[in-house]
């Protein structure tokens, strides 16, 4: 006798049967990103660091992101290698490593990545060119001092940010790739921005989130250009983190420490080319994508120009 649901299912048109296939198709889909997801982002284990080279190397160390990765790093075993345009910023930060990892061999170079890069180059090239530096991590960045309309954008203010943000960024790594290659093991980590990822764009801060966009391309085509290599290059995708470059002190569930960010971050290294490894940054990112462009555009627009008001009138009184 023949199933009452098989039935039920011959007396269907085609095209319903066809939706109905593809709609659980899709769900499946997404239950499976899903879970690969929570699996990364909760239970996956970082990959042993050491493995990639007894070095790791940090721009922009003095401050922030690039200070707590620091620290993660050599919680984590490395030695390290840090870049900072402050001798004594330098020195302080090495010393409160020092104090909390006794036995981390630190190196200081002092180089400002907003000048000529030539001479500072060269001199990091001759640093390491006995060291094995198996991590690299390009987060040195720099942005707007406030939310500003392109026009009103000095000179010498787009010029320094487009040469932090990506010649540094290039240079830098191009210096630390051939001993990667020699050794057929590293790992480059870029930090990213949600500005030019994340939402459709990122009016009052043009020139910032258009060379964030480079550093994303450039890390994803590194990324496939070298992992026959063994070279693992990764561009991470933070929000907001309480950190001076972003004037906010105050840290919240959705806005980390530079410690609490870091902390996930390092765990991440090595795995994906582009990622998000605070997990409730990514929710955010999510529920980014429910709302159409044009509403994103407007309500970015809205509280560029909200902040700018609220800097002109503090500077007034």
């Amino acid at each position: 006798m023949e199933s009452p649901f098989i039935g039920h299912l011959q007396e269907q048109p085609t095209w319903v049967l066809l939706l109905s296939f593809l709609g659980f198709l899709s769900l499946l889909q997404t239950s499976i990103t899903l879970l690969k997801w929570a699996y990364a982002a909760f239970l996956r284990p970082g990959k042993d660091l050491k493995a990639y080279g007894s070095w790791a190397l940090v721009t922009g160390a003095t401050d922030g992101i690039g200070k707590a990765f620091a620290f993660q790093l050599a919680h984590e075993g490395l030695n390290l290698v840090l870049i900072g345009r402050n001798p004594s910023k330098l020195r302080r930060v090495s010393g409160e490593i020092k104090a909390r990892h006794p036995c981390t061999e630190i190196k200081l170079v002092v180089m400002d990545l907003a000048g000529d890069l030539s001479d500072g180059i060269r001199r990091l090239e001759e640093e390491i060119r006995e060291l094995e530096v198996g991590i690299l991590v390009n987060n040195a960045g720099m942005t707007y001092p406030q939310f500003m309309y392109f026009h009103e954008v000095e000179e010498e203010l787009w010029e320094g940010i487009v040469k932090v943000n990506m010649e540094a960024t290039t240079r830098v790594t191009q210096a630390v790739l051939p001993g990667m290659m020699k050794r057929r093991r590293g790992a480059v980590v870029c930090i990213g921005s949600a500005s030019s990822v994340v939402v459709p764009s990122f009016p009052l801060a043009a020139v910032y989130a258009a060379t964030k966009a480079y550093v994303n391309q450039f890390s994803k085509s590194l990324y496939v250009e070298y992992k026959s290599m063994g070279i693992d290059v990764q561009c991470q995708i933070p929000l907001y983190v309480a950190t001076k470059m972003v004037r906010i002190k105050q840290s919240s569930m959705f806005i980390p420490s530079s410690d609490g960010y870091a902390s996930a971050a390092v765990r991440w290294i090595g795995y994906e080319p582009q990622c998000t490894p605070y997990w409730p940054h990514y929710i955010q990112w999510c529920l980014a994508y429910l709302f159409p462009d044009f509403i994103l555009n407007s309500w970015l627009l809205y509280v560029g120009n909200r902040k700018k008001s609220q800097v002109k009138k503090l500077r007034r009184e």
